[in-house]
């Protein structure tokens, strides 16, 4: 037998690009360490792993560093093969792949911002949010995840940003973004994944959670 994989992950708790991670680590059951890191003051081991970015998350395997949540969730799904987390077919890869962009680089913005604004200038970035989540509410339809009828690569990425992550936000401001009515296959969607062990083990505390994502709303409000 050969050596066992020696895997660490360093993330942060409230970060839902360490949870993605976390989640696709948990679905092909790798033993894995984790480290907690604090960006207000950032450990040595994080500034030599990744002294480009100074980010998390960062997965070491057997001493090569991986970082960027898509990239390490496609180094897992490619080394790893069982359990596969990207779609078999080149065409449903890419689109994975599209939509993942989508969550990562126009939600998330757009939501995150609706927070600094005051209510007259919020509800506009809250409809182009809605706007943005229609997208995805359509790439659900008939299905019970992204993946189909298994968690894949997109329910990862958009499980652990939305309903998780953003929504606990707009909630702590009193904000109502998705409701059943306008998204009824996106909370569909949201209600199987509160079924799925390995997602539920990954969802950061929700109190606890809120109070994080008040306090972010309130940098945003002051920057």
């Amino acid at each position: 037998m050969g050596k066992p994989d020696e895997v660490k992950l360093l993330g942060i708790w409230a970060s839902p690009f360490t949870r993605r991670v976390e989640m696709a680590l948990k679905l092909k059951g790798i033993p894995y360490g984790y480290l907690e890191e604090d960006l207000e003051n950032k450990s040595s081991l994080l500034l030599a792993l990744n002294p480009i970015h100074k980010k998390i998350p960062v997965l070491v395997h057997n001493g090569k560093t991986i970082i960027e949540s898509h990239v390490i969730l496609e180094y897992i799904d490619e080394t790893w093969k069982h359990n596969p987390i990207l779609p078999q077919d080149p065409f449903h890869r890419s689109m994975a792949r599209v939509f993942a962009r989508l969550v990562d680089e126009q939600i998330i913005n757009v939501g995150f911002i609706s927070l600094a604004k005051t209510e007259k200038g919020r509800e506009s970035l809250v409809e182009k949010t809605r706007e943005l989540i229609k997208y995805l509410e359509k790439e659900l339809a008939g299905n019970d995840y992204f993946g189909g009828k298994t968690v894949g690569f997109l329910d990862l990425v958009a499980g652990s940003v939305i309903p998780f992550c953003l929504e606990r936000a707009w909630e702590g401001m009193g904000v109502e973004v998705i409701t059943e009515e306008m998204f009824p296959e996106y909370n569909k969607w949201v209600k199987k994944l509160n079924e799925v062990e390995i997602v539920v083990a990954c969802i950061p505390p929700r109190e606890k959670h809120i109070l994080h994502m008040n306090k972010m709303g309130e940098k945003i409000r002051s920057a």
